[in-house]
């Protein structure tokens, strides 16, 4: 599943070519998993609608939307607009494309955009989801959990105190922090020197800040290398990332550890599978 750097990479390429185009026309898939929002109500939401802004939250991806250009409204009454909310589940993509380029298989949404351009969602597997809000009726979409590239140090070490499951586990919390997933919750334990197992409610203040400075770290590296490719992830423009080349732990067991030459073992944290050091991470 793409996690916050994908997804990030996803929405600022997104961003980089849609902004301020506008919605011609809408094509939704005969498939039900997808859509949160009956697909009726969305194409005719989402139709004429200028496209304000591309943005990550959590690991969803929203598009702010200008308001109805056929909903009339009084003098005294504001109309805040609209948000096309994508979440990409295990193997969703989001593409800018041109409209004569071959469709493949699994397209699910097709937005035909004034200035040529689509916007294709495909998804094999069927587990993303799409949703309309119209802002006059639904609250703004939010993340559940803070966001680990702002978080601030008295706020983390909270959100973790006196809890009793693992680190690793707490760490893929969404209603704790939101975008952090089985890849860079890895990644930051090996940085921060703290094996995944240990319980999050017995971690120093200092192994706490270790932890979230290791995991801002992590994250805004990868976002720097488009994310990490380790399945079916591509950007925008169709690109894989290259953060894997940079993993440490994250599936490679059975190989030396790239610190002390140790095998990194692996274990089943909270259903995942979970990679480590057992001599660099305590």
């Amino acid at each position: 599943m793409p996690e916050l750097p994908e997804v990030e990479t996803i929405a600022r390429g997104v961003d980089a070519h849609v902004r301020g185009d506008r919605i011609d026309g809408v094509w939704l898939g005969s498939h039900r998993e997808p859509f949160k929002t009956p697909p009726a109500r969305m194409a005719k939401g989402l139709e004429g609608r200028t496209i304000l802004g591309v943005r990550r939250a959590g690991k969803h991806i929203v598009c702010d939307l200008g308001p109805d250009p056929a909903g009339a409204l009084k003098a005294s009454e504001r109309n805040p607009g609209a948000q096309w909310i994508v979440h990409l589940g295990m193997t969703g993509r989001l593409l800018v494309t041109r409209p004569d380029g071959p469709v493949v298989p699994h397209t699910h949404a097709r937005l035909t955009l004034v200035s040529g351009r689509e916007l294709r969602f495909v998804d094999a597997r069927r587990f993303g989801r799409l949703e309309f809000r119209d802002l006059r009726k639904s609250e703004r979409f939010a993340a559940p959990g803070a966001e680990p590239l702002a978080i601030e140090a008295e706020e983390f070490a909270a959100r973790f105190r006196r809890r009793r499951l693992a680190i690793k586990a707490a760490l893929l919390n969404q209603s704790l922090l939101s975008g952090v997933g089985n890849i860079y919750a890895d990644e930051a334990l090996f940085r921060a020197k703290i094996r995944p197992t240990r319980r999050a409610g017995g971690l120093t203040k200092a192994e706490l800040e270790r932890l979230r400075r290791a995991l801002r770290e992590v994250l805004q590296q990868a976002i720097r290398r488009g994310g990490s490719s380790v399945s079916s992830y591509v950007d925008a423009d169709g690109e894989r990332g290259f953060f894997q080349l940079q993993h440490r732990v994250y599936q490679r067991t059975g190989e030396p550890c790239l610190v002390c030459g140790t095998a990194i073992r692996r274990v089943v944290v909270a259903g995942r599978s979970t990679h480590y050091c057992p001599h660099c991470q305590r």
